[in-house]
């Protein structure tokens, strides 16, 4: 009997503390969802400051960014208008100074020319008189050498019609059987250097005659 009675005892606390612990799972499970909901709440608390945190600090950061982007734009222009600037004082500084090496150049060249000339004439004299004239004509072609490495060349006129950028007109023929302004005759030479008129040529031009009305007023 004793034994019986503990066994049955033994039994009964078994089926007690499955029941207790069944109710204590019970219990913890429907305290479970309570916890997550807690825990959730806090975590979106913690989470809904950290948000608006990072959307102020972006579009601060965006403000920022637009005006950086803003001065580099004024940067690119003020580089923009520095280069142009560069640009044409380079143009002007490299013409300025070929300005001034052609004007040295051209004075140097209109020198040589009077001595040229004198040369030629003195060269048309000695032939007239029947004198030898190779040693002159040595050094005139010595002259036309120098003249031509330099791009020097003559103006050709005689028979073209008057241009004042290339001829200067010192007297007047009249001639009807010739055009307008129609060079005659070429009175010292004129030349051109590197597409400039370092020295217009002195030319004579024809015009018509004038018609006299005098004579047919008298027979009228």
């Amino acid at each position: 009997m004793r034994l019986y009675d503990k066994s049955k005892i033994t039994l009964r606390e078994k089926n007690f503390g499955l029941s207790e612990k069944n109710h204590q799972d019970s219990k913890s499970e429907k305290s479970l969802p309570i916890q997550e909901e807690s825990e959730n709440k806090t975590v979106q608390e913690e989470i809904g400051p950290e948000n608006e945190s990072n959307e102020s600090l972006i579009s601060e950061l965006e403000q920022k960014l637009e005006k950086e982007e803003q001065k580099l734009g004024v940067c690119q222009e003020k580089l923009k208008h520095a280069l142009a600037d560069f640009q044409n004082l380079e143009r002007k500084t490299k013409l300025d100074i070929e300005n001034g090496v052609n004007l040295k150049i051209d004075k140097f060249m209109l020198g040589f020319l009077s001595i040229y000339d004198d040369f030629i004439l003195a060269k048309k004299v000695l032939n007239d008189e029947k004198i030898d004239v190779s040693g002159l004509e040595s050094i005139v072609k010595n002259m036309n050498s120098l003249l031509s490495e330099y791009g020097v060349t003559k103006i050709n006129a005689l028979g073209e019609i008057f241009n004042p950028n290339f001829h200067e007109a010192v007297s007047v023929v009249e001639d009807s059987s010739l055009d307008e302004d129609t060079i005659t005759k070429e009175i010292r030479k004129g030349y051109i250097s590197q597409n400039r008129v370092i020295r217009p040529t002195i030319v004579e031009i024809s015009k018509k005659p004038k018609l006299d009305n005098s004579n047919g007023e008298q027979n009228g």
